[in-house]
C-alpha cells in the first residue's frame, strides 16, 4: 500500500476568538461552523479552516508569516471592498502573478493571508 496525503484542513492561532469569529463571518459572509472558546471552525467548501486560541492552552508559538493560508475568490474587487470595511492591513499589494491577481493583508488576529484571483 502507498503512503497518500490530503490536506483537509488548517489552523490559526488566535489571541481573541470572539474577535476572530466576528472578523471571519464577516470576511467569509458566513457563520462559524463549530463554535468553541479554545478552537472553532469554518467549513469553506470542505475545508476545515479553523482557530485555535493556544494561549488558553498554555502552548506557545511562534508568531510570523511562515504559513500563508491562501484564499481563491472569483472578485478581486469585491474582496478588496470588504477588506477595507474590516479596516485590513493590505501587507502585499495587488499584483499580478502568473495568471492571478494576488495580494496579502493581516487578519484581526495580526496573520497574514493570501487573496487570489484568477484573471
Amino acid at each position: 500500500m502507498n503512503l497518500a496525503f490530503r490536506i483537509s484542513s488548517l489552523y490559526f492561532c488566535v489571541k481573541d476568538m470572539e474577535r476572530a469569529i466576528d472578523f471571519y463571518e464577516k470576511l467569509l459572509g458566513q457563520k462559524v461552523t463549530e463554535r468553541n472558546e479554545i478552537y472553532s471552525v469554518f467549513n469553506i467548501g470542505g475545508f476545515r479552516y479553523g482557530s485555535f486560541a493556544n494561549q488558553k492552552m498554555n502552548e506557545k508559538k511562534t508568531w510570523g508569516n511562515n504559513c500563508l493560508p491562501s484564499f481563491e475568490v472569483n472578485d478581486i474587487n469585491l474582496i478588496q471592498k470588504r477588506l477595507e470595511e474590516l479596516n485590513c492591513p493590505i501587507i502585499f499589494p495587488l499584483t499580478i502573478i502568473g495568471k492571478n491577481e494576488v495580494l496579502e493583508f493581516t487578519d484581526s488576529e495580526g496573520n497574514d493571508i493570501e487573496i487570489t484571483c484568477p484573471l
